[in-house]
């Protein structure tokens, strides 16, 4: 097995090798936005279909880059612009000859903009997934932020917080601000605002104006009514990750203005490192030097896009390799479910075959209807044939040349490749397929090398999905329904509400539940395949009572489906569908359940899974992400499932988190994560994600996903307060649903044969907090696990010191707490652990009112242990003042331990000494005494 993967990465490498020979602008095709020289070029920004046509907004769009580029080219001093922009606008907007698109859509867009606002309201935010330093996922504007000039007086000018988004995107820094702790004690026993830089100026508003700071603060809290405004006009130059709407600010906190103590993301996921050490290190800064010269670079280029007619092409396997482990049937079954529910109306579909030649079984047809539907089905093939020779390219030729009968040209359109077997001659159409404007998605069936292809499509923007060779799979499915237009309109997209496969013994039954919520309803379908000659019976009761029966069902004994379709809207509730084996046999019995939105009015909640990369090597582990939202707005909550099937043994289940702990960066932000590395074989693996919400649970977030540009309330301008307005709150209900989404298909490579050894270390801890609570320290963390974040550590190891850089730099040198009464706790747990550190202090200090307290200014650090003795990474550094009153005694640093623990032990022997010398001289004084005594009687 391992010889057989580490071919195909050899191969997977000569592929590339003669992707760039052929052509070497496609290396730049994966990687999407590229830097060429100090331009950045193929920045795609997408409307969303939902949003109206308005002829302000493309200028206003156009406006803000432009501005953002000069922006960007001397904040990052003469290193970066923004070159080549392509715009993407709805198909629903009128045409004006604008360019087509080829592989772009909405979903792979970097900047997408929508009507749908967020929690607080117009807020730009970024999405980011990932540790510091790696890019994010999205940024997301609201089509009022680029329309509604009156909010530049709250974020700044649009340009400006451009540069703040993309600063998250591109470079994976963070915001410098908390608003959930928006003051802090700093090392001085000062209450310092959370800012960075520290030169940054204001004053403390109360509701009747301005007021002293003792009058806004309570128990280290904002009291309500209070607020700290920043004058309007500064001197600080920093920073843009803080405050990029003041004029003054034009650059990245450094090391010299960069603030260390603010308890903020920036410091929390960065491990103190300022915004700009994190930027110079990113690729972008590595392979460019800064411009010669005082020129400006030029202005932005863009191109507008608009999609046209959605076309789509389905390329089959029909070899003799497909007739194996039920393949062909598989594929029967999950492109009749694709081509009568997934794809939607309006879409153009033809379907193509190959072996060791290509053939086209029917040319474009339009989806209007139900009967356009039923048409396409009947042209799907029936039987595989003899050849087992299967070729690729012939498929894809024949994929090409009928698409292109529509416009005479691939752009825009899609093929959906399915096969189960390698092609060796695939090199031969590689321009073609490259050069045409389709995305190729790739579905493969067993466990054939195909890399090329998987390569393929990720060039070209596909997906790639991995269907084992298993009867209860439903992979294929799945893989089928994840495949949209790319086009973000959410309401004519199909949602997987249900897929389920099981083998069921003679007389048993399969009994689930699935939930349809008020957000979906329409266009829904219960799929139901099985592997012999008739249906198993089917028995479907709705939240109502109502029951439908195997007869309720439109029957496909040719490919063994059995589909019901819901009149109307779907009732919302409890959907109870058992399935009975009447077969004297054990089979596969698998249930697909999809709907569509319930009205354009509300999105339905949605899940995105992906994997972090396309492979990993043993022991790098796998990280497996859920995007859960409803519209922009992030889910909490959820019960999310990942399973992970490989292409021998059996499926691995792993439930995703959003606390913030382990592979999960920020908590509440929607992503669940979580680390994979229960390799058992080296090859593929397919993955798919199963969500449970249920009502009740809190749900909404109370922080804008993500990161985002702060909202300023007001400022101080000649010495008068100016109040912007408002922002407008958004409320959300809640309520139960579940979800299914294929997150496609990734390789491992390198697993050794037989029991692995130890090699993972406890995940690093990143959420650990510090609470003085009189004169103990309270710490606070989410428990890591034996490997990663799964299991239980076996011990803890907490240092302090009055050094930030000490426990930062040098942790293992500072001062160890006694943690001999800690134990573990299964990962994933909170941990909570109290000590007092009386022996560790900063020195006196005189208060305000005269009494003399002892300022204990101490930073913590946490790593964890496994049994094996491997450690985590050091976590995040917490910070705490304690005030200890004056009768404490203070020891000023470890080495004074030292000296005091000398003096001590000297002293005790100096003691000791004396009292024995004086001992032995009382004792000769008796006995001298004594002598004396007898003499005088003597005489």
């Amino acid at each position: 097995m391992t010889l057989r993967s580490n071919a195909g990465a050899f191969y997977s490498l000569k592929f590339v090798t003669l992707l760039i020979a052929l052509n070497p602008e496609l290396l730049f095709l994966e990687a999407e936005v590229q830097l060429q020289g100090n331009g950045y070029d193929g920045l795609l920004v997408a409307i969303n279909p939902l949003v109206p046509e308005n002829q302000n907004l493309i200028p206003n769009i156009k406006e803000m880059i432009t501005e953002a580029s000069i922006y960007l080219f001397n904040a990052t001093k003469r290193r970066v612009f923004f070159r080549n922009i392509q715009l993407l606008i709805p198909s629903t907007w009128n045409a004006h000859n604008y360019s087509k698109v080829k592989q772009e859509s909405y979903e792979k867009a970097n900047v997408i903009v929508t009507n749908w606002n967020s929690e607080h309201g117009d807020d730009p935010y970024t999405l980011q997934y990932r540790g510091c330093g790696k890019a994010g996922k999205y940024i997301h504007f609201t089509q009022n932020f680029l329309l509604n000039d009156d909010l530049t007086t709250g974020y700044g000018s649009r340009g400006r917080v451009f540069v703040h988004e993309w600063a998250h995107l591109r470079w994976g820094v963070f915001d410098e601000y908390n608003n959930n702790k928006p003051i802090y004690i700093n090392r001085r026993n000062q209450i310092e605002v959370t800012r960075c830089s520290s030169d940054l100026t204001g004053i403390f508003v109360c509701e009747k104006g301005p007021c002293p700071q003792e009058n806004c603060i309570i128990s280290k809290l904002f009291k309500e009514g209070c607020i700290f405004l920043y004058h309007k006009i500064q001197n600080a130059t920093a920073s843009i990750m803080f405050m990029q709407s003041l004029s003054s600010v034009v650059e990245f906190c450094n090391a010299s203005t960069h603030n260390q103590e603010a308890p903020n993301l920036q410091n929390q996921m960065c491990s103190l490192r300022n915004a700009w050490d994190v930027i110079t290190d990113s690729d972008d800064f590595i392979h460019s030097s800064p411009m010669n010269g005082i020129e400006i670079p030029p202005s932005p280029t863009f191109s507008i896009l608009q999609a046209s007619n959605k076309v789509v092409c389905l390329v089959l396997d029909v070899s003799s390799k497909m007739a194996e482990s039920g393949r062909f049937l598989q594929l029967q079954q999950a492109a009749e479910f694709y081509l009568m529910q997934v794809v939607e109306i309006h879409t153009f579909v033809a379907i193509a075959t190959f072996n060791s030649k290509g053939e086209i079984l029917t040319q474009l047809h339009q989806i209007n209807s139900d009967a356009d539907r039923k048409l396409l089905v009947s042209y799907l093939p029936t039987t595989v044939s003899a050849d087992a020779e299967a070729s690729i390219c012939s498929g894809l030729k024949k994929g090409f040349e009928v698409v292109e009968k529509l416009n005479g040209k691939a752009y825009g359109s899609v093929m959906i490749l399915v096969t189960s077997g390698a092609d060796e001659h695939m090199e031969d159409c590689l321009p073609t397929v490259l050069s045409s404007g389709c995305t190729l998605h790739s579905i493969v069936l067993g466990s054939s090398v195909v890399g090329k292809l998987e390569k393929l499509s990720h060039l070209t923007g596909g997906l790639k999905f991995f269907v084992p060779d298993k009867p209860n799979s439903n992979s294929m499915t799945d893989a089928f329904n994840r495949i949209s237009s790319g086009t973000g309109d959410i309401f004519q997209q199909t949602v997987q509400l249900e897929s389920l496969g099981e083998t069921v013994e003679p007389y048993h039954q399969l009994k689930n539940t699935v939930i349809v919520d008020a957000s979906v309803g329409n266009d829904t379908i219960f799929l139901v395949t099985w592997q012999t000659s008739g249906p198993p019976e089917i028995v479907v009761s709705d939240p109502g009572g109502r029951k439908y029966y195997t007869s309720d069902f439109i029957t496909n004994l040719a490919f063994r489906t059995a589909s019901l379709w819901i009149s109307g809207t779907a009732k919302p509730g409890s959907w109870i569908y058992t399935l009975n084996n009447t077969y004297h046999s054990p089979q596969a019995l698998k249930v697909t359940v999809s709907s569509r939105a319930s009205s354009t009015a509300v999105p339905p909640a949605t899940v995105e899974a992906f994997v972090e990369k396309d492979n990993t090597y043993f022991p790098h582990p796998m990280m497996i992400y859920a995007n859960v939202r409803k519209g922009s707005y992030p889910i909490l909550n959820s019960t999310v499932t990942a399973t992970i099937e490989p292409e021998t043994g059996e499926p691995v289940t792993l439930q995703l988190f959003d606390d913030g702990a382990g592979a999960d960066v920020i908590k509440n932000d929607g992503i669940y994560s979580r680390y994979f590395f229960s390799f058992a074989v080296n090859g593929r693996h397919s993955l798919k994600v199963h969500v449970n919400h249920s009502p009740g649970v809190r749900n909404l977030a109370y922080f804008v996903p993500g990161s985002h540009a702060m909202y300023i309330p007001g400022y101080i301008e000649n010495g008068n307060i100016q109040m912007n307005m408002p922002r407008t709150l958004v409320h959300r209900s809640e309520e139960a649903f579940c979800r299914i989404s294929s997150g496609g298909s990734f390789s491992v490579l390198g697993v050794p044969d037989g029991p692995h050894p130890d090699m993972f270390p406890p995940c690093r801890i990143i959420d650990l907090e510090a609470a003085g609570v009189e004169e103990e320290v309270a710490l606070s963390w989410t428990a890591p696990g034996e490997d990663f974040d799964q299991g239980q550590a076996t011990s803890y190891e907490i240092r302090m010191s009055g050094s930030l850089h000490s426990v930062r730099d040098d942790f293992t040198s500072a001062i160890l707490v006694n943690t001999s009464k800690l134990n573990p706790q299964p990962a994933g747990t909170k941990e909570t652990f109290t000590f007092s550190p009386k022996l560790f202090t900063n020195g006196l200090q005189h208060q305000a009112d005269g009494e003399t307290q002892e300022n204990h200014r101490i930073y913590i650090a946490i790593r964890a242990i496994d049994q094996n003795t491997l450690k985590s990474g050091v976590s995040n550094i917490a910070q705490v003042s304690l005030f200890i009153p004056q009768n404490s005694v203070p020891i000023l640093s470890r080495d004074y331990l030292i000296l005091k623990g000398v003096l001590t032990a000297v002293s005790l022997i100096g003691i000791i000494c004396l009292i024995i010398v004086v001992i032995h001289c009382t004792l000769e004084r008796k006995r001298k005494a004594g002598r004396e005594g007898n003499g005088i009687r003597l005489l």
